[in-house]
């Protein structure tokens, strides 16, 4: 999976202990091999991800090494990840646009994703990073590290003062995002972790995470029969108990919008259009679920949400960039759902 440990980090800091254990593989030996997401293969066939590796964070204390600033900080991200997307959707709800620029690296495989500017629903390719001179994300790697040797994957949040990665931890990104730049976002006010539900928040993330974020992808690359039924089953387990809940409450918290929203949205957004079919999600679809469907028609329609999802792209690398499960990468041409219809979330009050 994952070579580079800079020094300064302890084992700790890369959650190592959420690793599964590999009975027929070794983690030394899965550190070493995984370049990709389609590498992060155990001998049972089984879908396994890699940790993050750059962990540091920006604060509001002025003796911090990243301190808060605006016009500081660039995310690099791609419309078709998940992960990144959650990023940019704190961006843009919190209304730090003006602070932190992002770019989108869209189509092409997870080993080099080409730089592009985005202009609506338009990308230009082979564009030259104006902050680094860089071409690609791997190239942004290697200028943080000179012998980097895992992933080079989105998000990455570059610190532009010092022209290294702060991070590319999604999770601690989002938690950047809602605290730390609070004295000059638009929307400061807005906590999506607030401490008296955070108990609540983490129990969903697990949960939420395991069988669904990271279930589909399970479903998605694993190359045997057993696996992929076993991730099936947890997929659709955690999406019944999603409906259960939110035929009781508009949010997964209750009737306020809180980080557990924003981390299942990205993955419901794109079910129906990708994970039915190329990750053979296909039991029963989003639409089959009226709260879970109404629920992402609601998410979408917050101010903000809209414009982090951009389908044509989300479909383009999905079904270009895995030849082994499409090898002719074909792009199916629905089902083309409209999530500005309206929702029937306002039975429960906000």
């Amino acid at each position: 999976m994952i070579t580079f440990i800079p020094k300064s980090y302890s084992k700790s800091a890369y959650n190592l202990h959420l690793i599964p254990h590999l009975p027929q593989l070794s983690f030394k030996r899965t550190l070493q091999m995984a370049r990709s997401a389609l590498d992060e293969m155990s001998d049972s066939g089984a879908f396994i991800r890699s940790p993050s590796t750059f962990r540091n964070f920006i604060s509001r204390d002025p003796k911090s090494t990243f301190l808060a600033e605006p016009g500081r900080y660039h995310l690099y991200v791609s419309y078709a990840c998940p992960w990144a997307s959650r990023c940019l959707a704190y961006i843009k709800i919190k209304g730090l646009d003006k602070a932190i620029s992002f770019t989108s690296n869209p189509y092409g495989k997870e080993q080099r994703k080409v730089m592009s500017t985005w202009d609506g629903n338009r990308a230009t390719r082979g564009c030259t990073d104006p902050f680094n001179g860089a071409k690609s994300i791997r190239a942004l790697y290697e200028l943080a590290s000179g012998n980097y040797s895992g992933k080079y994957t989105v998000p990455v949040l570059w610190d532009k003062k010092l022209k290294t990665i702060v991070n590319n931890e999604s999770e601690e990104i989002i938690r950047m995002i809602n605290t730390e730049f609070n004295e000059i976002a638009e929307n400061p006010t807005l906590d999506l972790y607030p401490s008296h539900l955070q108990s609540q928040i983490n129990e969903l993330n697990g949960w939420i995470y395991s069988g669904i974020n990271n279930g589909v992808y399970k479903c998605g690359f694993a190359k045997k029969q057993g696996p992929y039924e076993e991730a099936a089953k947890q997929l659709y387990e955690a999406l019944d108990k999603c409906e259960e809940i939110l035929g009781k409450q508009r949010y997964l918290c209750g009737n306020v919008v809180t980080e557990a929203d924003i981390r299942l949205f990205v993955t419901l957004i794109r079910f129906d259009e990708v994970y039915a079919v190329h990750f053979k999600c296909n039991k029963k679809l989003l639409r089959e679920y009226p709260n879970l469907f109404n629920y992402t028609k609601d998410v979408f329609q917050i101010p903000g949400m809209s414009s982090t999802v951009n389908m044509e792209h989300i479909k383009k690398h999905y079904y270009g960039s895995h030849p082994s499960i499409n090898p002719f990468g074909i792009i199916p041409i629905g089902p083309e759902i409209d999530y500005l219809s309206p929702h029937d979330r306002d039975r429960f009050s906000s």
